[in-house]
């Protein structure tokens, strides 16, 4: 049976929360959780806590928000006096300084939400559905000093559905990695996990999203733009414009007619945008800017869209 190790755990979003608690419940001491700072959240822009320092409250695990940690001196000699055999890091949001990569036996270990070394960087999971993979995983890796290009430990496959987005494919990740961390932990205590280089010829980047992405290209294929659209759920999301307003678009599929890239047909309660090769757009549920979201039917309804015109 491994024995207790000693951990310091470094993470921020809901992502992070079951490696932190299936941590815990496997035994293991976690001396210090490191998180972000508070941020302002909501309507009221309010001070909020990450969901992993939630969770480490409600473990009753002591916590620390450093603003910056590379040159943090009270930092680092916190955790050099923790003395831990590992440090556990999943979406903590810092470059892990190269002293925090010396400072453990079994290094600093991160649970990255890919098969590494495909989708290197921020938005693994958006990415990956982005792109159209039926597949995806999680990799336990040994921090180095690249964007994630360290050496792995171990990897678990999962399927994507073809109707999954990245809100649902996210938790299932974070189940099943969070295992993994355990299984990890367990392989280098006895020796049976070997770490085994990347394959940087293989290598992917999935870089952190920003508001155009969600903008549709209509050049693009029906499929091309619905794999987009699940990817980059809750944010960006996806939209175009219409009469000279944005125009979200919550729900679309690939249609059934043909039309040019842009341009718009109307055909009783359904709604088409022609795209790239093939056949076109069928917008499913949208919300034209300052109003409510919408069925195509009802958008049909109340703003009479004619075919011929154009979207974008």
């Amino acid at each position: 049976m491994p024995q207790s190790l000693n951990l310091v755990f470094c993470g921020t979003p809901a992502f992070a929360v079951p490696t932190l608690q299936t941590l815990s419940e496997a035994g293991h001491s976690v001396r210090l959780v490191v998180t972000q700072p508070d941020r302002p959240r909501g309507r009221g822009m309010e001070l909020a806590p990450s969901p992993v320092k939630q969770c480490a409250l409600k473990l009753g695990l002591p916590v620390t928000q450093p603003d910056k940690i590379k040159n943090n001196e009270e930092f680092r000699a916190q955790l050099a006096t923790l003395k831990p055999d590992a440090i556990i890091v999943v979406g903590y949001g810092r470059i892990i300084p190269q002293w925090m990569i010396d400072l453990p036996p079994f290094g600093n270990l991160n649970l990255h939400a890919s098969l590494l070394p495909k989708y290197r960087g921020a938005a693994p999971i958006q990415w990956a559905i982005a792109r159209g993979e039926n597949s995806t995983g999680v990799t336990t890796m040994r921090i180095d000093a690249g964007l994630d290009t360290g050496d792995i430990l171990l990897q678990q496959e999962m399927p994507i559905a073809p109707n999954d987005t990245a809100e649902t494919v996210a938790p299932r990740l974070a189940t099943v990695g969070a295992e993994l961390m355990v299984e990890t932990l367990s392989g280098l205590q006895a020796g049976t996990v070997r770490p085994r280089p990347q394959d940087h010829s293989q290598s992917s980047l999935a870089p952190i999203l920003k508001k155009e992405d969600g903008r549709i290209d209509l050049h693009l294929t029906a499929r091309e733009i619905c794999n987009r659209m699940r990817g980059f759920q809750p944010w960006p999301g996806a939209f175009t414009s219409f009469r000279g307003k944005n125009l979200h678009v919550w729900n679309a599929a690939v249609g059934e007619r043909s039309l040019p890239p842009g341009e718009i047909l109307v055909e009783a309660d359904f709604f088409y945008a022609g795209c790239g090769a093939g056949p076109a757009l069928a917008l499913l549920e949208v919300q034209l800017e300052g109003k409510k979201r919408m069925l195509a039917r009802d958008f049909i309804h109340g703003y009479h869209p004619r075919s011929g015109e154009k979207l974008g």
